[in-house]
């Protein structure tokens, strides 16, 4: 198993949708749904699956594909879609290739009828599907015809009936055959039928009610029944489909993700009103507009290609829309349409591009934090002696020179290797002075010369590696490289900086990009044309931010209690750790009434009143004042 499909397999996403399953030459061996696709495609490759195939299967895959979707109905219909597209080897019981059904009716014929198809035509006619549930599409057709009393004979029984069948004695049809109704009377009720099945049964469902509740009461308990279910049946067959058009048009929709100036752009196939599939366009690092990168990118992919749909669906509006939709048509050859749509069936279809968008972009991210591929990377963009297996970072952390503190953090193939990290106590500097902070870090871990790495990282720029060359050229230690990794400071003028792909080619960085200082190179390279060792830097860098910052903050807080309730006259160290045990912190102490100091254990009425007035004022007290209380300083009474 490779590295990719390992690191697919582990973060496959959490929810519904489809997986497919490829092999070396991109050949789709397999399409499956899941409600939860990562316990799904675990269950592959843990053999927790008993199917008799799965063995042949999971030795032949070598990629994987995932389509997030709304719901388990969606996925059902998608995995259809993609298996009839695809003919995979592994889907076998889909041989048969049956289409789920589709209720279809004739509105220009004289007295159409509602009736079952399996492929729609372009006929003129509507269709409304598909029904995933053959059962569920056989009882809304039913009720259709029990409802609104159309015929359900075929148009040759139609035209050859000299008097009324069966179906009109019981009354289930209104005859349309004999003349029993007229065609304009029957065409409205065709009309009625086909805004329920567009979803608009309210009215319908409502007058439902009314005749259930009426049987209910007249005691015709059977006939109550059997509406209650065929208002169920309205909700289990009559949902709206996002995952297909009902329109029948050929549509490209586009989903878009941001994660500041990272973008991904996916973008779903509509073909025949039917989803066929999807692609995710390369990871967009740019600084701009939303709109700005959409239409850039509309004009770069439409142009290479022949087969442009009817209609582009895009998740925001464009700013020169209508000149793209009017070079789409010239191109395409007739009109084709720009929607950004706003409510409705296409921008239901918008939000499953734009789920797709951000799972996209979250691989993305993970792919770019493959330590093998970063660290490969690293060494080509930064000219390094070799890969730097080991890389240790050094960041230093104070106030104002208060609380000094250095962190160390050691990272072995890309992965923090704990065992490595240290932090330091700044000795020997006074004040703020981060230079000298860093080279007394840098001195205290590097003079035994134990367990070398093969790069050091410094969290700063030119001054801070400035140092930590220093410190390596006074141990007499060769052969590490060194870089600094620092932030753009917002108030520096932006100027120019080398591109790690062309030294000499200057470039020019957005505010707040981070930047990598190099030994003998004046200006700084920039690394965001390598999303994969740019993450990892900064990965590295944030973890000894983090083990400083909260190596400080202990120190301060440790610092904090001493300077306060040590200085206290008549607390010794038991009851200073009563009054913290009972308190919390040190802010509820500062905060307590001398009542609520008498009730800590140790602490009597004149103590508490004498730690309040400290409090007060900040002054310690007298040793004969002290000594007045009767009690040792110490003293657990």
């Amino acid at each position: 198993m490779t590295g990719d499909l390992e690191t697919k397999i582990r973060h496959a996403p959490r929810g519904t949708g489809v997986y497919i399953m490829k092999d070396e030459a991109g050949v789709v061996l397999y399409v499956g749904k899941a409600r939860d696709l990562r316990a799904r495609i675990r269950a592959y490759f843990a053999r927790t699956d008993s199917r008799a195939m799965i063995p042949f299967l999971v030795s032949r895959i070598r990629d994987l594909e995932f389509i997030l979707t709304g719901t388990e109905k969606e996925a059902l219909i998608l995995e259809n879609n993609l298996i009839k597209e695809h003919r995979p080897h592994y889907n076998v019981f889909f041989k048969d290739d049956k289409s789920y059904y589709n209720i279809r009716i004739g509105p220009s014929e004289p007295f159409p009828r509602f009736q079952l198809v399996r492929r729609p035509k372009k006929d003129g006619a509507r269709y409304f599907g598909p029904y995933p549930s053959g059962t569920a599409a056989k009882e809304t057709l039913r009720f259709l015809q029990t409802i609104l009393l159309l015929r359900s004979c075929r148009d040759r029984e139609l035209k050859t009936r000299r008097r009324p069948c069966l179906e009109f004695e019981i009354g289930r049809c209104l005859a349309p055959c004999v003349g029993r109704i007229d065609p304009a009377d029957y065409q409205r009720l065709v009309k009625d039928g086909i805004t329920f099945l567009e979803g608009r049964e309210k009215v319908l469902v409502g007058d439902l009610r009314d005749r259930m509740n009426e049987a209910a009461e007249e005691l015709r308990f059977e006939e109550a029944a059997a509406i209650r279910d065929r208002i169920a049946a309205i909700g289990e067959t009559l949902e709206r489909q996002r995952i297909v058009s009902m329109t029948g048009r050929n549509r490209d929709v586009f989903g878009l993700c941001r994660e500041g100036d990272l973008t991904q752009i996916a973008l779903l196939f509509v073909r025949g009103g039917r989803m066929i599939g999807q692609k995710t366009f390369p990871l967009i690092r740019l600084r701009a507009e939303t709109g700005e990168i959409l239409s850039a990118l509309l004009q770069r992919y439409y142009d290479g290609i022949a087969d442009i749909p009817d209609e582009v669906v895009v998740p925001s509006a464009l700013e020169d829309g209508e000149a793209l939709a009017e070079w789409l048509s010239e191109k395409k050859g007739r009109g084709v349409n720009l929607v950004f749509p706003k409510r409705g069936e296409s921008l239901a279809l918008v939000g499953i591009a734009a789920r797709n968008a951000e799972n996209a972009l979250k691989n993305a991210r993970l792919a770019s934090d493959r330590p093998e591929e970063a660290l490969r990377l690293l060494a080509e963009k930064l000219k390094l002696r070799g890969i730097p297996r080991r890389v240790e970072c050094f960041d230093i952390s104070n106030i104002g020179g208060k609380y000094a503190v250095g962190s160390l953090v050691a990272f072995a193939d890309g992965i923090p290797a704990k065992e490595g990290y240290r932090r330091f106590r700044i000795r020997t500097v006074s004040g703020a002075d981060d230079y000298a902070m860093m080279y007394e870090v840098l001195k205290r871990r590097y003079e035994k010369r134990e367990n070398l790495p093969d790069l050091v990282v410094v969290d700063g720029g030119k001054g801070q590696l400035g140092v930590a060359l220093a410190v390596l050229k006074d141990l007499g230690i060769e052969g590490l490289d060194v870089i600094g990794l620092a932030k753009e400071r917002d108030d520096r003028p932006e100027g120019a900086s080398v591109d790690a792909e062309s030294p000499g080619k200057p470039v020019t960085p957005g505010k707040g990009e981070d930047r990598v200082y190099l030994p003998g190179r004046k200006d700084p390279v920039y690394l965001s044309r390598w999303p994969a060792a740019l993450f990892l830097l900064q990965r590295i860098r944030d973890e000894a931010h983090r083990f400083a910052v909260t190596y400080h903050r202990k120190v301060k807080k440790k610092a904090d209690l001493q300077s306060l309730l040590d200085r206290i006259p008549g607390i010794g160290s038991v009851r200073r750790k009563a009054l913290l045990v009972f308190f919390g912190d040190v802010r509820r102490v500062r905060a307590a009434s001398v009542e609520d100091l008498q009730r800590v254990e140790g602490i009597g009425a004149e103590t508490a009143r004498r730690i309040r007035a400290f409090l007060d004022t900040g002054q310690d007290m007298a040793a004969t004042d002290i000594g007045s209380t009767h009690e040792q300083p110490g003293n657990s009474k």
